[in-house]
Formats: structure tokens, C-alpha cells, sequence
């Protein structure tokens, strides 16, 4: 692999801690959410750090697949829910829904760009066969 730049970032104390990048330009508190036992503070955890990232870089996929297909994304958007749950076994796992709201696309056109971001995003390309991925397309509604 060639890189292209590198991210990091350190968290002390876990769930409860605090995260910074090695820059500083992230530098955040974190809390346990109050369905996990945590006191619910107004600060972030894992699952929504993870969601913005994997929102943003899926993002920037769609855009890559739209310049290939000459469609014009308008004022799209891109929604990552992250689930944290257990399995059968007890084992902590992750889910995630991938909304992306493209407006004025048609939905064959629409479910071609989110199908094909999906094979080139690098974190749904990390999370492949690893954690349920849906994708869902939302379009504009047609009166």
C-alpha cells in the first residue's frame, strides 16, 4: 500500500476518557452513554467518532462515482448509524446504516452510485464481511 497521509490519534481512559490527535486539532472528552451504564455527559463516544468518519469518507466516495457517471450529486448527504450491540454469545458488535440522501436522482441511477461507492469507500471496504453494512437511498419525494 502506498500511503497517502496518516491519522492518529490517542485516547486515555477508554470509554470515559479522553482522545486526542497527534496535531491536536481533535481533542475530545468521551462518555459512556447512559443505555451502557454511563452517566450520559454531553460528550462523545466511539460509535458516533466512527459514524462521522465513515459518513464522510462513503461521502467523498459518492463523489468519485458521480464524477465517473457524470451525475450531478446536487446537495446530498450522507447519514452513518452506528449500533453497538451483543451477539447471541455476548460478544460486543458493531452494525451500520448508510443513508445517503441524493436529491434529483432517479432510483436506478441513485442505487448504482451508492452500490458502487460502496465497493471503493476504504471503510466499507475495511468493514466488508467483518459488520452488517445497509445501504439505504433516499430520494426526494414525488407528489
Amino acid at each position: 500500500m502506498k500511503t497517502l497521509y496518516t491519522g492518529v490519534a490517542t485516547t486515555t481512559g477508554g470509554r470515559e476518557g479522553n482522545v486526542r490527535s497527534d496535531d491536536g486539532i481533535l481533542d475530545l472528552d468521551l462518555s459512556m452513554p447512559k443505555s451502557m451504564g454511563g452517566k450520559g455527559a454531553e460528550k462523545t463516544n466511539p460509535e458516533q467518532l466512527f459514524a462521522a468518519g465513515y459518513s464522510a469518507c462513503y461521502g467523498s466516495a459518492l463523489q468519485i462515482v458521480a464524477k465517473k457517471h457524470k451525475v450531478d450529486l446536487g446537495d446530498f448527504s450522507v447519514t452513518a448509524s452506528v449500533e453497538l450491540g451483543t451477539t447471541e454469545d455476548g460478544d460486543l458488535e458493531l452494525s451500520v446504516v448508510l443513508d445517503s440522501y441524493i436529491p434529483g436522482v432517479d432510483v436506478e441511477t441513485g442505487e448504482k452510485l451508492v452500490n458502487e461507492a460502496h465497493e471503493i469507500c476504504p471503510y466499507s471496504r475495511a468493514t466488508r464481511d467483518n459488520i452488517d453494512v445497509t445501504l439505504n437511498l433516499m430520494l426526494d419525494d414525488e407528489d
